[in-house]
């Protein structure tokens, strides 16, 4: 399953059905679980722990230090859950001491070419990241979102559950979830109907989401004053109160 080419480090843990391809390097501290594929020239570094039945492709660099001149070697980390696609030329970093210690990505996450997931960067599960997607320190993506090609995230932003951005996005601020975002600088553009009905949400919840972005964005309401009137729309719909949670959490505001 290994390539004579290749070279594994002996104190790498590697499950006996992992490949790794033609002259890519598996550093002493990696983790590799069942069913696992590793292409051609990938690095795989640092403390890193990948799960299962992943699909890692060609010239993937994982686990290098973060591109964050205050780190000093602490012992940080990289985290990759199961049956993700990661495809080539992917850099992720591992976290710093000054956050969360760790980057994460979640499980079923479909990753193309030229992807940065910089350090302390929080990726949930079932997303898509799409061509030069890039996220900068600190990024929270929540489940499900999509990430048009050459969306670009500052550090600190979060985008939210079912979220989605058109092609060549600046992110800023935070994108609340389900909401479709685009744009230098990303502006709101409605929900993300169409992303929702694909994964089975009800007409009632996806009327009660548009009316709920309307508060949010189409009354002239501060966003004290839109969190306030949501409170009593999210009594009754859960997708309402994700949302009012999400503006409740933000640091950054969120895009307007």
């Amino acid at each position: 399953m290994i390539h004579p080419t290749a070279i594994v480090h002996p104190g790498a843990r590697l499950a006996p059905d992992v490949e790794v391809g033609p002259y890519s390097v598996i550093g002493e501290q990696v983790e590799i679980a069942s069913g696992t594929r590793i292409g051609a020239h990938v690095v795989v570094g640092g403390r890193t722990r990948i799960g299962r039945n992943n699909r890692i492709f060609h010239h993937v660099s994982l686990g290098e230090i973060p591109q964050d001149k205050k780190y000093a070697g602490e012992p940080t980390r990289l985290e990759i859950g199961d049956d993700n696609t990661i495809r080539e030329f992917c850099t992720f970093n591992i976290g710093t001491a000054q956050d969360l210690g760790y980057t994460r990505l979640g499980n079923d996450n479909w990753v193309m070419s030229y992807v940065h997931l910089a350090h302390d960067c929080v990726v949930g599960d079932h997303t898509v990241l799409a061509n030069c997607t890039q996220l900068a320190g600190h990024v929270e993506v929540g489940d499900y979102a999509v990430l048009g090609g050459f969306t670009g995230v500052h550090q600190f932003c979060r985008v939210g559950a079912h979220a989605i951005t058109g092609v060549s996005s600046v992110v800023l601020a935070d994108v609340p979830p389900f909401v479709t975002a685009m744009g230098n600088t990303a502006r709101p553009h409605g929900i993300n109907s169409e992303g929702l009905r694909r994964r089975g949400f009800s007409g009632e919840t996806i009327t009660a989401l548009r009316r709920a972005y309307k508060t949010l964005y189409k009354t002239g309401l501060t966003l004290e004053e839109a969190r306030q009137a949501l409170s009593a729309q999210a009594e009754e719909c859960a997708e309402v109160r994700i949302l009012l949670d999400f503006l409740s959490g933000s640091k950054r505001s969120i895009i307007r």
